[in-house]
């Protein structure tokens, strides 16, 4: 296996568990590695110190463990049962090990999150008996068929479908012809259920693994909030917070989203839970566009964008943009009205996140309150040695 050497003093990050090493702390390599190839790092002074995927950009290697170890398929069962053990204890999970299902109340939810299982670059979303893959490295890309055979096992009976989803997600760089695929089995079943709500799951052609399975408990709070009233759901997608407001007593949605495939995916899920209910109506539109021309008073919208900064060198734009968009909400909600506001973005913090949103209330003039702070749920865990991992940001706001 081949070996990187750290430059002195640089090892310090690693002795805190951080999961990853830039391009800018390694002195020399015992041979150049392949992007995707297991290394082992050392220490200046030649003490191992972690193995990990090596990739090409400024994050170098990716930790995969920091104790000498092998990593085989046994490796991904023994963090594979973690994460699962780890949904048990929220209740997302089945309690033992056998083929049985889910609660019907939710079959879907997150097995593993990257980083915050420990597994960086590898993201897994269970939908009733599909588990959906995706990689974000290389080195994940190459290991997917170990990795799928220790979901089979540590799954037992489950999950009967696998479906390696990752054409948009590897660096095209890479130049890996990689192709979205089933790994195992090949179901068209694609109804799952959260929180007693049924939705179609669009793994072959939708965004992410089919569906934002970290607003549910986002979603469950917005129903709390909408017994009589007008929703507008913007940047809908699948429509997830629309039937959660149906279901809520609200006087009538609307959706809105530009993709006009996203508009026909969030009729489906709706007719699925409230079949021919008038109080629902879609629309394929631009959001600003809807916001200018909008003529319905709508007390409680929910903008849920998606990211406006996947890098840094972004940050200044998306900040400007969260401003606008929820300058113009605050400009158009009734009064007191509700917004739930997001920001999926990475690169954004919490607190440049809430100065964007608390300037667009000053310039809309209108006084507002923070009722709840929001994240993701405890199935997309936070590392405590990366904090990084924090991306979902959220405010529940009370216009006057």
């Amino acid at each position: 296996m081949k070996k990187i050497y750290l430059k002195h003093g640089k090892d310090e990050s690693l002795r805190r568990f951080h999961p990853w090493i830039f391009s800018g702390a390694i002195h020399h390599t015992s041979a150049q590695p392949e992007e995707g190839e297991i290394v082992e790092i050392y220490t200046a002074e030649g003490e191992y110190i972690a193995t990990g995927h090596f990739q090409i950009g400024s994050i170098m290697v990716r930790v995969l463990t920091f104790t000498h170890e092998t990593i085989d398929q046994q490796f991904y069962e023994r963090k594979l049962a973690i994460a699962l053990d780890v949904r048990r204890s929220i209740g997302l999970a089945p309690s033992t090990r056998s083929a049985t299902e889910n609660s019907p109340c939710t079959t879907a939810f997150r097995l593993v999150h990257g980083e915050g299982d420990n597994l960086p670059g590898l993201v897994i979303d269970i939908y009733g008996k599909t588990a959906v893959m995706q990689a974000h490295s290389v080195g994940m890309h190459h290991d997917r068929q170990i990795i799928a055979a220790a979901l089979q096992q540590v799954m037992a009976g489950s999950v009967e479908n696998i479906y390696y989803k990752s054409e948009t997600t590897l660096p095209y760089k890479a130049e890996l012809g990689q192709e979205n695929v089933f790994l195992l089995g090949g179901s068209t079943d694609d109804i799952a259920v959260e929180n007693g709500l049924k939705f179609h799951v669009d793994w072959l052609h939708g965004q992410k693994t089919g569906f934002f399975v970290d607003q549910r408990e986002n979603r469950r709070l917005l129903e709390q909030y909408s017994r009589g009233r007008n929703v507008l759901n913007m940047f809908c997608y699948t429509g997830g917070f629309s039937f959660y407001a149906m279901r809520g007593g609200a006087r009538l949605v609307h959706s809105v989203d530009s993709s006009q495939k996203a508009i026909d995916l969030t009729n489906a899920n709706v007719q699925l839970n409230f079949p021919d209910d008038p109080r629902h109506e879609a629309f394929a539109e631009d959001a600003f566009r809807f916001l200018d021309r909008m003529q319905t008073p709508y007390d409680l919208i929910i903008l849920d964008p998606p990211a406006f900064a996947k890098h840094k060198d972004a940050l200044r734009n998306a900040l400007k943009g969260y401003t606008r968009l929820n300058r113009k909400a605050f400009e158009k909600i009734q009064p007191g009205g509700i917004l739930f506001t997001f920001s999926c973005s990475q690169a954004v913090n919490k607190d440049q996140f809430r100065a964007a949103v608390f300037t667009a209330a000053a310039m809309a003039g209108r006084h507002v309150r923070i009722l709840h702070q929001l994240h993701q749920p405890a199935d997309h865990p936070v590392n405590i040695y990366h904090p990084e991992g924090e991306y979902l940001k959220g405010l529940v706001l009370y216009v006057e």
